[in-house]
């Protein structure tokens, strides 16, 4: 099945414009996730809404509502939203071309792809994505998603572009009551240059299938052992002697430490991927199913 377009519309720069449409660039369907039940009869919960004086309504009863006082809102209805057209709605209007590294990491949210929409939009399109490339920038645009509008950067990747939406600066927390108090003294120039020998040790290329969720694979492992009726086995952390001194640390540190690969980097032993893994649940479904007659032998015997 073809992906679906979160997002269709025009990329624009000056007077050159295409269509193009725009896709998550990540997905979270492969994590694991549990559901509500009852404890007794193992039924799914439904979450139901309710109008703590009506009591269960339906949901084709619900209207979108603003509190602009405690407890005091104003109804707005689809055509009210429908009304409020801006350019973003459907224009990737481009504004300015600002360096990548300008873009502080923590204004960074949201993911997308972004590709040609139809035969007649790719000319224009591969021109818009080579010009990026060359220049070395990224763009700045807007975009309206999910009833509100966003600030984007836009990148050329791969045969592709890279859209990414950015957090309003009123979302970001400044710094202030959460450092204020770290105090600003220089540490021990001995100390600080273990510590950076150590980092030095420890240099690699990062590859992100070296770094998989372990207690994504643990609860994994747990599952397959419960659907097989087995007992988990609960793996402890290794404990760590307390540090009483942070030199001693730092010297012991680096002692222990073994120089990073150069090359690429290896992936733990055994990590299959997570869609593979839940394929597998199947299987052992099915074992603990075949298992039980041969048990039931046996106590006939």
């Amino acid at each position: 099945m073809a992906p679906r377009a979160s997002w269709k519309g025009h990329i624009r720069l000056s007077l050159v414009s295409c269509a193009v449409k725009m896709f998550p660039a990540t997905s979270t369907s492969d994590r694991i996730s549990f559901n509500q039940l009852h404890k007794d009869t193992h039924n799914r919960i439904n979450m139901k809404p309710v109008d703590p004086e009506l009591g269960l309504v339906e949901r084709a009863d619900l209207v979108r509502g603003y509190e602009y006082e405690d407890k005091q809102y104003i109804i707005i209805e689809d055509e009210d939203l429908e009304a409020v057209r801006i350019e973003s709605n459907h224009t990737l209007n481009i504004e300015a071309f600002v360096d990548e590294s300008e873009v502080d990491v923590i204004y960074q949210d949201a993911p997308y792809y972004l590709a040609p929409d139809g035969a007649m939009a790719e000319e224009t399109f591969v021109v818009l994505r080579e010009a990026l490339r060359k220049s070395g920038k990224v763009a700045i645009a807007r975009l309206v998603l999910s009833s509100r509008e966003r600030v984007v950067t836009i990148g050329a990747r791969d045969k592709g572009m890279f859209v990414t939406t950015l957090r309003n600066p009123n979302e970001v927390r400044g710094t202030a009551e959460y450092f204020d108090n770290i105090p600003q003294g220089k540490p021990d120039a001995e100390m600080l240059d273990l510590a950076q020998k150590l980092i030095d040790q420890k240099v690699t290329h990062f590859d992100p299938k070296a770094y998989e969720d372990r207690y994504e694979q643990a609860l994994m492992s747990m599952i397959k052992e419960k659907l097989k009726g087995h007992k988990p086995i609960i793996a402890a952390a290794p404990e760590r002697g307390n540090v009483i001194n942070l030199m001693d640390a730092l010297k012991a540190s680096l002692g222990e430490a073994k120089p990073a690969a150069r090359s690429k980097a290896k992936a733990p032993a055994a990590a299959p991927k997570e869609s593979a893994a839940k394929a597998s649940l199947k299987a052992a479904l099915e074992a603990s199913k075949a298992a039980a007659p041969k048990a039931a032998a046996k106590k006939k015997a």
